[in-house]
């Protein structure tokens, strides 16, 4: 009895999408009223966010950058579900989240200066609202619950909104924010990336759950899975959730199917060595790029011309950002000392006249 009411739950979580991966419409009743400037803007920052993840990888190999974890395969999952949000809705990010903020108006050099670890990355413009990206797996899900709270009992009319991967979901982290969320109606939508792989473990490995999706129904909260490949579907299922959150019909956990090409981070994974080379190119036959790029030529909306424009521009941009950033003045310790309290403690004092007297040197 208990495993055909299981399966009854599991397959309730039926793939939600738009586009095949030959870029045709296959659910026209989903079809997002987007104009075409929207439909051309979304694909320039794909493409502009493709571009700018080959440079970040080349130049952390240069050793220009820092931290950083590759995004390419991801796009559709990512900027779509931002491209459903308004400007005062509240972006509570992952590591790898970084396109997402981007796009919600953290300048380009400050993404840098962060990858960098200054911390000067972290000193976001007054107005955006973005929590800085989360290194500890699965805390913004929390955090995220709390925002969203915050904004109901303030009466705001906007969202929090958070992303972790598929690793992220398999953190007690992740159950308590959700069912945090759920209890106080919290306007919050929980976006869970499924690129397959937390780091090296399978996601078949890391729960008995044929989906990620079903876990919201032990939070009492909508659930609901998307081709995370296929942009139109990931905002579609994202403006659906905003929609409801705003409408007082509580938070929602969206499980986009995605596949990120590269390594976890470039801080020395190997996908080599848990990934096969099959998988590799099943995933390559679903890039979001191409499958969104054919759904905008049969249209008329996107041209070869087009695309290599944005490409320039990206190239011009992530230059001009990477000169702003090199500029930024070196970090001291008394910088870091000086941002931990208001009022130093008597210890912090100490450590800032020692380290304030060896920089004056």
């Amino acid at each position: 009895m208990s495993t055909k009411t299981l399966e009854q739950v599991e397959n309730q979580f039926e793939t939600f999408q738009i586009l095949n991966e030959e870029g045709e419409v296959v659910n026209e009743a989903a079809m997002p009223n987007l104009s075409d400037d929207q439909l051309q803007e979304m694909m320039r920052r794909m493409v502009y966010t493709r571009i700018w993840d080959q440079r970040a990888i080349s130049l952390n190999r240069q050793g220009r950058l820092g931290f950083y974890a590759p995004v390419a395969g991801q796009e559709a999952s990512m900027l779509g579900s931002q491209f459903a949000l308004d400007k005062d809705d509240w972006i509570l990010p992952g590591y790898r989240d970084i396109p997402q903020i981007v796009f919600h108006g953290l300048p380009l050099h400050q993404a840098f200066l962060w990858s960098r670890g200054h911390f000067a990355g972290s000193q976001f413009p007054d107005g955006l609202n973005v929590l800085f990206p989360q290194i500890i797996i699965g805390a913004q899900i929390i955090q995220t619950a709390g925002v969203a709270l915050g904004l109901k009992r303030k009466n705001k009319n906007n969202i929090a909104i958070t992303y972790t991967g598929d690793g992220g979901a398999s953190q007690g982290d992740f159950y308590e924010g959700m069912n945090f969320a759920g209890a106080y109606n919290a306007p919050a939508v929980f976006i869970v990336q499924n690129n397959r792989f937390a780091i090296s473990v399978p996601v078949e490995k890391q729960s008995a759950a044929k989906t990620i999706a079903q876990k919201a129904v032990a939070a009492g909260i909508e659930g609901i899975q998307v081709d995370g490949m296929d942009i139109l579907a990931v905002y579609a299922a994202t403006k659906d959730a905003r929609d409801r959150a705003l409408a007082g019909d509580g938070p929602s956990l969206i499980e986009t199917m995605t596949y990120r090409y590269g390594p976890h981070t470039m801080a020395g994974d190997d996908p080599t060595r848990y990934r096969s080379s099959d998988l590799d190119d099943e995933w390559t036959k679903k890039d979001p790029l191409v499958r969104f790029r054919k759904f905008l030529e049969a249209k008329g909306l996107w041209t070869e011309e087009k695309e290599n424009e944005i490409v320039e521009q990206a190239k011009e941009d992530i230059k001009a950002a990477m000169k702003e950033a090199d500029a930024a003045p070196k970090q001291k310790v008394t910088d870091l000392i000086g941002f931990m309290f208001e009022d130093l403690p008597y210890n912090l004092r100490e450590q800032m006249e020692e380290y304030t007297a060896k920089e004056s040197k």
